[in-house]
């Protein structure tokens, strides 16, 4: 335990997600030995982001305004979202170039263990933007793990009644990955995602 100042800056590093305890108190060394004008332009950075980034508001994705980058962009095809668990999903799958639709951020997961349900995720405005909007196909991108795929399959039920086009992303072994090393739920879903190659 360090005195005053020094311990609240570790606690609250430590509140932060994936930082524990010894990582908290690397950051608060390295800020203490900081220039003090990065530290100032670091915490000016923090408080811009607190000030002016939003949720948009079709999406759920980060803006700066009432709508995100990608919901403004008129090159992006109308017809198919892409459901994802949180923003940062929305970058994974930027980055791969292969998706040129729209998005709708659920803002986290399924997981009644800690007491999230669907009434607590933007599952309805999923529904109103199918009402109105002309989608054809539903892509859920949700992670998979236990919490991703009960999320999927209650989206998966909800949405095929409304007549439109429900696909889950293939999930299966990685690419430079050993047989040895996976599991059986990575190695059971690569056999169901198989493809003919001849």
């Amino acid at each position: 335990m360090y005195d005053g100042a020094v311990q609240d800056l570790i606690d609250e590093l430590g509140r932060l997600p994936g930082i524990g305890p010894k990582s908290a108190q690397r950051i608060a060394f390295y800020l203490l030995g900081a220039d003090a004008a990065d530290v100032n332009r670091l915490a000016q950075t923090l408080l811009t982001v607190k000030e002016k980034v939003r949720f948009c508001e079709i999406c759920g994705n980060v803006a700066e305004g009432e709508r995100c980058r990608i919901c403004l962009d008129p090159r992006r095809t109308d017809d198919i979202i892409c459901v994802v668990e949180e923003p940062k999903d929305v970058m994974a799958v930027e980055r791969t170039r292969e998706f040129r639709g729209r998005y709708h951020v659920l803002g986290g997961a399924i997981d009644p263990m800690s007491g999230i349900g669907p009434d607590d995720l933007r599952i309805r405005e999923l529904l109103a933007r199918l009402g109105q909007e002309t989608i054809t196909e539903v892509i859920i991108a949700t992670d998979p793990n236990i919490e991703g795929e009960a999320t999927a399959t209650y989206l998966t039920r909800l949405l095929a009644p409304l007549g439109v086009t429900v696909s889950r992303l293939a999930s299966g072994l990685p690419v430079g990955g050993d047989l040895e090393y996976a599991d059986e739920v990575t190695l059971g879903r690569a056999f169901e995602g198989r493809r003919v190659v001849s």
